[in-house]
């Protein structure tokens, strides 16, 4: 493996919640200014949008300095940043404040009512963090240099085939992220505030309770326009109010606001891995390990023979990212496009082997990272979902409460 592959770029975002003295979601309107901390779906939902940097530990560096800032903001009114994907105490759905732009942005307003509409207020009080990469134009100069085509054309086919790997093996970023195995009863029952509540998941927002559509999406590869048409026809269909309503773990961007119309006319710029739990073990929501990790992980898959994936793949494939959220990864099963059946640890173990086996030889500090994340299937105690579950109940939120002022 040539390391001059690994050059690239990344940007993080980083959703919390605020919260009140009593581990209630806050309702005092959104208190930073900066352009890199906005307002996700709630108005008392900051989410953290780093710089472009060359290395994954500058992101997280940003990324630090902004959390930092924003504790010590929030600190002087008396509120704390939720460490958890998982929302603390919910008395009823006005709990869950939905942003509010303005009359100069009114439309983004609209849709988060939209969202609440079509989903509940609950369901978007999960956060997360989103990972964007990018391969350095010259790694894509030297993957392309004895192909005919655009280096346009040639860059959106070489992310449309990342793309369909990560349909294949992206669930194996869910289950070294997962992080958010425990819910406060209210979540499920209405006003029940103060008991805990597991449901045999990880990531209850990457599971069946999380963030997905009502339907299965399937996508069509052929190139880039065929790939957006294939996401137009939901909003045609009323399922999607927009490309940004498609609940995916991976989504195809152009540089610049989201829109399928960029994407057509500039192409793919990055990918976008959606299935990261914010981190209550690291002090500023993220693992800079599992930020490397998943680079290493694009790297190798970049590199693997091409696939073509069936209907029935991508709605295996569905599957396989929900079954990834489990606590448990030796009961439920991953099933490959090659007929490749097995639990999530046997398989996940055996991508984790063919990735070291890929970077024999390169640096120390790559080679600490691939066991750091395959020590989590060999060892359910090394999971972050484990660890927390552990640390944090009985009394997840109290709990919650005392590490989030600390």
């Amino acid at each position: 493996m040539n390391q001059e592959n690994l050059k690239g770029w990344f940007g993080l975002e980083k959703e919390n919640l605020r919260v009140n003295e009593s581990g209630y979601i806050a309702r005092t309107p959104h208190p930073f200014s900066d352009p890199h901390i906005v307002r996700d779906f709630s108005e008392s939902q900051p989410e953290i949008n780093t710089s472009v940097w060359p290395d994954a530990q500058s992101a997280i560096n940003e990324l630090s300095r902004y959390n930092l800032e924003m504790k010590t903001m929030l600190k002087q009114q008396g509120e704390y940043l939720w460490p958890f994907s998982n929302p603390p105490y919910i008395r009823n759905q006005y709990d869950i404040p939905i942003a509010d732009f303005g009359l100069e942005h009114a439309e983004k307003t609209e849709y988060r009512k939209h969202l609440a509409q079509r989903y509940g207020r609950y369901k978007m009080a999960f956060s997360g963090i989103h990972v964007n990469y990018s391969f350095d134009r010259s790694v894509l100069e030297r993957r392309f240099r004895n192909q005919n085509g655009s280096f346009r054309d040639l860059k959106d086919r070489f992310y449309l085939d990342l793309a369909k790997q990560l349909l294949v093996y992206g669930w194996v970023l869910t289950c070294l992220t997962a992080a958010s195995p425990i819910l406060d009863m209210s979540y499920i029952e209405k006003g029940v505030c103060g008991s805990d509540f597991f449901n045999g998941m990880a990531s209850v927002r990457c599971s069946e309770l999380g963030y997905w559509n009502f339907f299965t999406p399937i996508f069509d590869f052929t190139d880039i326009n065929a790939y957006a048409d294939s996401i137009q026809r939901y909003i045609d269909q009323d399922l999607l109010k927009e490309a940004a309503e498609l609940y995916y773990p991976i989504r195809l961007k152009p540089a610049g606001p989201y829109s399928l119309q960029a994407l057509r006319s500039d192409g793919v710029d990055h990918v976008e891995l959606r299935m990261v739990d914010v981190n209550p073990l690291s002090p500023c929501g993220l693992d800079g390990r599992d930020v490397q990790f998943a680079q290493l992980f694009l790297v190798w898959l970049a590199d693997l023979p091409p696939v073509a994936l069936t209907v029935k793949d991508q709605v295996q494939a569905v599957q396989n990212f929900k079954s990834a959220a489990h606590y448990d990864l030796k009961t439920v099963l991953i099933q490959l496009p090659d007929g490749t059946t097995g639990t999530a640890v046997r398989i996940g173990r055996a991508v984790l082997e063919q990735m070291m086996s890929y970077y024999r030889g390169t640096s120390e500090e790559i080679q600490a990272i691939l066991r750091f994340e395959y020590e989590k299937f060999e060892n359910e105690n090394n999971r972050y979902a484990n660890q927390i579950r552990k640390l944090y109940t009985p009394h997840f939120v109290e709990k919650g409460l005392i590490l989030a002022k600390e």
